[in-house]
């Protein structure tokens, strides 16, 4: 027994000097975490109150990504098809409801936009025709990427009409539009007729807890530091 007594103090120093590498990695990699958090923040910030610029046509689309295009101010005209219009679950400061997307059909091609948010008592169509309009119209919001994981812990049900995510693909798919654009526009606060729908309620937020999460790893290695010392000294 004695003689196992040393090994088992180097073994468990090792482990130790092991978690603690592990540590400052994990801590270093949360400080760069961080400054691509900023930087993102900043580039959002930067585009969400920019002039608008027109919504990106099919040439570009291959090349749409959340980093570069998400929350960026856009505009496009076109005429609303509101008979294909598919109302997405929404919790909001409003409360819960249903965001409104309509195609909006455009000379080259056609853009689901998010109208804004209705709550249960406005889902029908019928309770806010003084917003229906067949008129050519110019939309301004932000450009948002497309969300094909669903939401609320669960998943699209095309077939039942049951949608908890503005999946652009599968709503396309199911309202038969053609030359859909693969993302979604946040229609701005501009009023609509009648109240309803109510736009400019995008929520533009990041969590930025990188730091707290660098002090911990890095804690939790000086920690195992300190315990690999002590161990290494116990006699």
């Amino acid at each position: 027994m004695t003689r196992a007594r040393p090994a088992a103090r180097v073994v468990l120093v090792v482990a130790l000097l092991a978690l603690a590498l592990t540590g400052f990695a994990l801590s270093a990699w949360q400080v760069q975490r961080r400054a691509w958090k900023h930087a993102l923040i900043e580039a959002v910030e930067s585009r969400s109150t920019a002039a608008p610029v027109p919504a990106p046509g099919p040439a570009t689309w291959p090349r749409i990504s959340q980093d570069r295009d998400a929350y960026r101010r856009v505009t496009i005209t076109g005429r609303f098809a509101h008979d294909r219009e598919t109302l997405v679950q929404a919790v909001t400061e409003r409360g819960g409801g249903y965001w409104v997307l309509t195609p909006l059909v455009g000379d080259r091609f056609t853009v689901l936009v998010n109208r804004g948010f209705v709550p249960p008592e406005k889902r029908d169509p019928k309770t806010r025709v003084q917003g229906i309009s067949s008129a050519p119209v110019t939309v301004t919001g932000l450009l948002r990427i497309t969300e094909p994981e669903g939401g609320f812990l669960r998943s699209n049900d095309a077939k039942a009409n049951r949608w908890y995510s503005r999946d652009i693909a599968a709503i396309a798919a199911a309202r038969r539009l053609d030359r859909t654009a693969p993302y979604f526009i946040d229609a701005d606060a501009a009023p609509n007729a009648g109240g309803y729908p109510v736009g400019g309620l995008t929520v533009i937020r990041f969590s930025d807890n990188h730091a707290v999460y660098a002090l911990t790893w890095l804690a939790l290695a000086l920690g195992c530091l300190f315990g690999a010392k002590l161990v290494w000294q116990r006699r």
